[in-house]
């Protein structure tokens, strides 16, 4: 019963489960793109790479990295899920998404170093949100993607070790997203959602 229960749960639609989505979800787009790129990479020699102290210290930089990068995407992928369901109130929905993207930014709080970028990163969302809606919304498979460049610039495997595979990481990282768009999909109510996240404004 249990089971036939969980199938049947209503959709979520609260601010606070979004928050907790965004969060969920660019950690996930970032750790799994990246640690199973290195664990290909590595193959037989994963444990002595990973006990590495180097390697740990570069791979944690580009995990952190990645996530900042990683959940700002997943933020305006929603907004662009959201977009249809606030007819003329666009910046309004912008509005509504930017503390629950800043939340997810330090709900487990970044090494020092690490946090300007996430400073950074809040700082960005608003005006990256709004050149994104200047133009219709666009799906998961087409949104351009802010990970993409900070991936290849921190991934702890040197760019010469790399060559021809830039397709299969994109590829990866683009994978993550779309999925990432099937799982809201499936356990939010879009509509309801969006009007909770103006009713916040």
């Amino acid at each position: 019963m249990a089971l036939l229960d969980f199938f049947r749960r209503r959709p979520e639609a609260s601010p606070e489960a979004l928050g907790h989505f965004l969060h969920g979800q660019a950690a996930y787009v970032a750790q799994k793109t990246v640690l199973d790129y290195c664990r290909v990479k590595a193959g037989r020699s994963e444990k002595q790479l990973f006990a590495d102290p180097d390697f740990q210290a570069a791979l944690q930089h580009c995990r952190w990295q990645v996530f900042f990068s990683a959940l700002t995407d997943v933020t305006a992928l929603i907004e662009a899920h959201l977009r249809p369901h606030a007819p003329g109130r666009e910046g309004q929905l912008a509005a509504a998404l930017a503390p629950l993207h800043a939340a997810a930014l330090v709900s487990e709080p970044p090494p020092a170093e690490e946090a300007p970028s996430a400073e950074a990163a809040r700082d960005t969302l608003p005006h990256h949100l709004a050149k994104l809606q200047a133009e219709p919304a666009l799906p998961a498979h087409r949104l351009p993607l802010l990970a993409e460049p900070v991936l290849f610039a921190t991934l702890p495997i040197h760019a010469e070790q790399r060559q021809g595979e830039s397709l299969a990481i994109k590829g990866a990282l683009r994978f993550q997203i779309v999925s990432t768009q099937q799982e809201f999909e499936r356990r939010f109510d879009a509509a309801q959602t969006a009007r909770n996240l103006l009713k916040s404004r």
